[in-house]
């Protein structure tokens, strides 16, 4: 166990110098300037622009060549320290990025669990019954198949504008402030719901669909045939196919959070939600790099730690990845 956790610790931790490294190649890859973006806002004088220019290119470590600034931003990813935000100045980073990340998270989490066993259990069931196969498959193709995008369009505008259920853009009532009472833990809810169910639904159908087929193969196969001629009862084959249909889509799931983000991004940004998706469209928009590779850096980060714990989970769920475990130690 101790080798096997060695060498995915030293995976995952190339996998984030190389990612990281990434996020700081492409802002400074890209055409424009940041700080000529930001100046740009403003009516200033020649003399005030060129003075102004040169003590931003100071204050955000751009007047030094791309080696150091390399590793300058190396040192603020280890310090937490990524500088200020151009876009919500005198904000930094990680300020920023921490107080968009409850949001996002508190979508990411609820989605990705109840869409992950909801749809596996949906397919297991479509699996053994014929008119739920006829009702979960063809349904599951449709929500599978609908774009983040679109299906972000029309939750809101039937749920919210034509059966005026829900609100349709913000986290809570502008009315309202920040406390811990019923009043706005309500509005928290009802602006998180469409959301939440858009990331939900599209999510849902292709679990459904991939445990349906797998328990279906897991079913026919020949271990399954072998314990019904033992005499096991069909609830036992049922169950035995379950667990071994599980485990692919346990690594489907680690494969699928890249995916998922994504998608959040451009949900939050429809519904205009103040998650870490709306916070990197305001970055993109205003050209603000800083921000850009903070949000990246969380990301990367976020995806490789859940990827991680996935990989812990696994273990303890497949016997055969002890077995080759205990194979290579011996």
């Amino acid at each position: 166990m101790r080798r096997y956790l060695t060498r995915k610790l030293i995976t995952y931790v190339l996998a984030f110098f190389v990612g990281v490294t990434i996020d700081w190649l492409i802002p400074h890859l890209m055409p424009g300037d940041p700080i000529q973006g930001y100046l740009s806002n403003f009516s200033l004088s020649s003399s005030s622009y060129a003075a102004l220019y040169k003590s931003f290119a100071q204050s955000f470590g751009l007047n030094v060549p791309l080696w150091q600034q390399y590793l300058d931003f190396w040192r603020g990813v280890l310090t937490g320290n990524m500088g200020i935000s151009l876009w919500d100045p005198p904000n930094s980073v990680t300020y920023l990025v921490f107080s968009a990340l409850p949001y996002t998270l508190a979508l990411l989490i609820p989605a990705i669990t109840l869409s992950y066993v909801l749809g596996n259990r949906l397919g297991a069931a479509a699996a053994r019954r014929k008119l739920l196969d006829n009702t979960v498959l063809p349904l599951g193709y449709i929500f599978q198949a609908i774009p983040y995008p679109w299906l972000a369009l029309i939750v809101p505008y039937l749920l919210g504008e034509v059966w005026h259920l829900f609100p349709t853009s913000g986290a809570y009532s502008l009315t309202l402030r920040p406390a811990w009472d019923w009043t706005f833990i309500s509005s928290l809810l009802d602006h998180w719901f469409l959301p939440f169910l858009t990331l939900f639904l599209v999510s849902l159908g292709g679990w459904a669909i991939g445990m349906r087929n797998l328990v279906i193969y897991e079913l026919e196969n020949d271990s399954s045939r072998y314990l019904r001629a033992l005499g096991a009862s069909e609830s036992v084959v049922r169950r035995y196919a379950y667990r071994n249909a599980s485990l692919p889509q346990l690594s489907g799931l680690a494969l699928a959070l890249g995916i998922v983000i994504g998608g959040n991004i451009v949900t939050e940004t429809a519904f205009q939600y103040p998650g870490v998706g709306s916070l990197l469209f305001h970055a993109i928009s205003a050209q603000d790099y800083f921000l850009l590779q903070g949000i990246f850096v969380f990301i990367v980060a976020g995806v490789l730690i859940a990827n991680f714990v996935i990989d812990l989970v696994f273990v303890s769920v497949d016997p055969r990845t002890r077995l080759s475990m205990q194979g290579s130690t011996s």
